[in-house]
């Protein structure tokens, strides 16, 4: 990916991309928040950049299409394009309707948090970017790793040096998903970069119950669960230390270790169906 474990951000050695760039900026905290808004400003330097977002927040949505009601876009004061739906909605709607480019590269976040581990299976911010990968474009998620945007300025500048090392490594045309998680820190735009694998969590935390006024109850989902799985070359770690975690994603689920025995099993086999 031009990304090489333990180099620090810079200038990379590949060839130069020769026309103008187009870039897609999506996020799931919604148009109105600091990180898209970041985000969208460092990429302006680049080529035409469009934004389009979910009209309120939707975190935790993962890749959910809508399709049992039509979607509507608006457009803000400065430009930015809203829609009443998901994430992958937004990229989805932008890519095969709205548009009359096709982006070079799709950008989202600067998620307000993590997403490590298991959340890049929850998360919009990872769907978002997910969706143009699905549509043969390179795509990348960026999240700050605290809530609060606490040192956004400097998370803002990782995601241009990281956008700015994939174009000078030549690797804009095939498709490809980074993940990337910056730290809060006042100097994480001069911090190592780690390429990474993805840890894992411990089980999420229970639902909160509550009453509503009626008296019924309703429930919250629980906090996500701890780290389980962060040792050494995982997202978690690199975070740790104090590093930028980039973490490369694939979108196939097959257990491909586990095919054999399965078909050991079940009695199956690769032969045809007739």
């Amino acid at each position: 990916m031009g990304v090489k474990t333990g180099v620090s951000p810079g200038t990379g050695s590949g060839g130069a991309y020769n026309h103008v760039m187009k870039i897609l900026v999506a996020n799931d905290d919604g148009y109105l928040a600091a990180g898209i808004r970041a985000l969208a400003d460092v990429c302006r330097g680049l080529g035409e950049v469009a934004v389009v977002a979910p009209e309120q927040n939707a975190s935790g949505t993962s890749n959910a299409l809508t399709l049992h009601r039509p979607l509507s876009v608006f457009e803000s004061h400065d430009g930015i394009r809203y829609v009443n739906g998901t994430p992958s909605d937004c990229v989805h709607v932008a890519l095969t309707g709205l548009l009359d480019w096709r982006p070079d590269l799709v950008v989202s976040g600067i998620n307000n948090g993590a997403n490590m581990g298991e959340d890049t299976l929850y998360s919009g911010t990872v769907a978002a970017a997910m969706e143009g990968f699905l549509f043969g474009i390179p795509a990348i998620a960026f999240s700050l790793v605290e809530r609060d945007w606490q040192h956004l300025d400097q998370a803002a500048a990782v995601a241009r040096q990281v956008i700015d090392r994939v174009i000078a490594e030549g690797r804009l045309g095939s498709p490809w998903l980074l993940n990337v998680n910056m730290p809060n820190r006042s100097d994480a735009a001069s911090r190592p970069w780690r390429t990474t694998r993805l840890g894992k969590r411990h089980a999420s935390e229970p639902v909160i119950r509550q009453l509503n006024p009626r008296g019924e109850p309703m429930y919250w989902i629980g906090p996500a669960g701890d780290a389980r799985e962060a040792g050494q070359g995982t997202d978690f770690h690199a975070i740790a230390e104090g590093c930028v975690s980039i973490t490369p994603l694939q979108v196939d689920l097959t257990d491909h270790a586990g095919l054999a025995g399965w078909n050991a099993r079940l009695g199956t086999g690769p032969a045809g169906c007739a």
